[in-house]
């Protein structure tokens, strides 16, 4: 018989040895039970008894917070599968929306590996870029290994830094990449909740059906969205390299690189916040006119700086 057991071997346990058990600290248990997230314990003379119903109660909710949950989102959780609605269907839910989204899997490469792929310099700049986008992560313990959680990306990197290209300007692209990327993935998700799966989120929680359902649902589309992107990535790159290549090989050869627009890259949390204000249709134009508003401005301010007045002479109002 082990501590904290009856001779009826029905688990009990003092507050500390519930904590011990759990993983969470006395402190938080009594939280969790001032906001109603685990059930009163048993009171036995002057000492309060807990049993296994609350050590698994902890363990639900460690198992939550770790997939993301709120503590008041938790307890709707916990409050519908004690009502009887399960909680099955709804953690089945979450496993698969927070699962993997390819079938890629995740590499380990050390340091020296990674040096001689990019020309065998060490490229401190380099490396601490690459773990700021999350294309390497530390090994815990580990300082000459990395996790690389998308070879395939990696291998992307290598192919074009032995074509020439630096490695400021990879990760500047993935940067622009990045955020042009998430931006039709939240495109993707408005699209389906819409017309998909808005039914399923009447509930608060959804009953255990729907969210077995919506989750088969997930699996069937997860795809969709890759193949939307790889089938559209496949004619915009046919016919952009195609009109790309005719214009470098006429007879009178590309036009002059400073005759070129350059492309300016912002943050998409800029864009993200033009497209609320303005929507998505006019985007596009509202950034080109703040910018050529701006520019009047700073032509304005320096002809005044300098003392001279407009091209034509003519005052401004």
């Amino acid at each position: 018989m082990t501590a904290g057991q009856s001779t009826q071997s029905v688990a009990e346990y003092r507050i500390e040895d519930l904590a011990q058990r759990s993983g969470a600290t006395v402190r938080t248990i009594r939280a969790y039970q001032d906001r109603g997230l685990l059930p009163k314990p048993e009171r036995r003379g002057r000492s309060n008894v807990y049993g296994a119903a609350h050590l698994a109660r902890l363990r639900q909710i460690a198992d939550l917070l770790d997939r993301g949950y709120t503590l008041a989102s938790i307890k709707e959780l916990l409050e519908a599968w004690d009502a009887g609605r399960g909680l099955g269907g709804v953690l089945g839910l979450v496993a698969e929306v927070q699962g993997p989204w390819s079938d890629e899997e995740a590499a380990r490469i050390t340091r020296a590996e990674l040096d001689a792929r990019f020309g065998g310099e060490p490229d401190e700049e380099a490396v601490a870029e690459a773990i700021e986008l999350g294309v390497l992560e530390p090994v815990p313990g580990r300082d000459d290994e990395f996790l690389v959680p998308s070879p395939q990306e990696l291998a992307v990197a290598v192919e074009l830094y032995a074509a020439g290209v630096p490695l400021s300007a990879i990760s500047g692209h993935l940067r622009e990449l990045r955020g042009q990327v998430e931006h039709i993935a939240s495109r993707f998700l408005e699209f389906t909740t819409e017309h998909v799966f808005a039914r399923y989120l009447g509930h608060r929680p959804p009953t255990d059906a729907d969210a077995t359902e919506a989750a088969a649902l997930v699996r069937r589309l997860r795809p969709l969205a890759q193949q939307t992107v790889d089938a559209e990535l496949a004619r915009a790159m046919r016919m952009f390299a195609t009109r790309h290549l005719q214009q470098h090989l006429r007879p009178d050869g590309p036009p002059p690189m400073a005759s070129s627009p350059r492309t300016v890259t912002l943050p998409a949390e800029t864009i993200r916040a033009v497209q609320r204000l303005v929507g998505d249709e006019d985007t596009a134009a509202f950034i080109a006119a703040a910018a050529e508003r701006e520019v009047k401005a700073r032509t304005l301010d320096t002809l005044t700086a300098t003392g001279h007045g407009p091209p034509d002479g003519r005052q401004q109002a």
